[in-house]
């Protein structure tokens, strides 16, 4: 049933690599992204808050499927932004990292958004009657002990943004996503074993990530 497996014809662990490497880079793009519109939408200045919700608002209810095709058809073929990619295979994989981090990173603002909302106000005052700046109180005071208090739900966004880099299979990104399709179409009396092998792929993938990181928000937790 898995001969497919022996027949040197797949690159079951070539495709999940492109995964892995799909999922790291778009989880430090979106944890900077998404720090920063967390900023914008607690900032005192009107137009940031305002940009910030807006931008939430919208791409988080879009589908990612379209973002993703719009980063392929409006950025490259559209527009010829390349990302610096050489070769369409790297170029399309830039652009599907950057679909992601655009997508993913509203969840991670409103994730780090509910953090900063469990701080303290009196702590931010204290720091404002200080002097220090907005920034200061920010990045020195609120954000550590947000991300403190966000590494359960952070980790939850990065489970399902694992998951989601199977959308990249849309713009011809050799993910394990295509690799299932093109086995699927190949392989048509072991169905079920390839889809056995890829969904075994993504819980070794997700599960060790989960225990690893809810291990990690158990220590860290804010004890109030």
């Amino acid at each position: 049933m898995f001969d497919f497996l022996n027949s040197g014809q797949y690159d079951v662990l070539g495709a999940f690599w492109v995964t892995v490497q799909l999922t790291l880079y778009s989880a430090v793009g979106s944890l900077v992204w998404g720090t920063l519109l967390a900023g914008m939408r607690v900032s005192p200045v009107p137009v940031m808050r305002a940009f910030g919700t807006a931008y939430v608002n919208t791409v988080r209810n879009t589908p990612l499927t379209l973002l993703i095709l719009g980063c392929s058809l409006g950025l490259y073929q559209t527009l010829s932004i390349t990302l610096g990619g050489d070769g369409s295979k790297d170029i399309n994989f830039r652009l599907a990292i950057l679909g992601l981090i655009a997508y993913t990173g509203t969840f991670v603002c409103e994730a780090i958004r509910s953090g900063i909302n469990t701080v303290p106000v009196g702590q931010a005052e204290a720091a404002r009657a200080l002097g220090l700046s907005f920034f200061q109180v920010l990045t020195l005071i609120v954000l550590p002990q947000a991300f403190r208090a966000v590494v359960g739900p952070l980790t939850n966004v990065l489970i399902a943004l694992t998951k989601n880099t199977t959308v990249a299979a849309t713009i011809g990104v050799a993910e394990a996503a295509l690799l299932m399709k093109e086995m699927l179409e190949n392989e048509a009396d072991a169905i079920f074993a390839v889809f056995a092998v890829f969904a075994l792929g993504f819980v070794l993938l997700t599960l060790p990530t989960g225990l690893l990181l809810g291990w990690v928000a158990k220590r860290v937790a804010v004890k109030r």
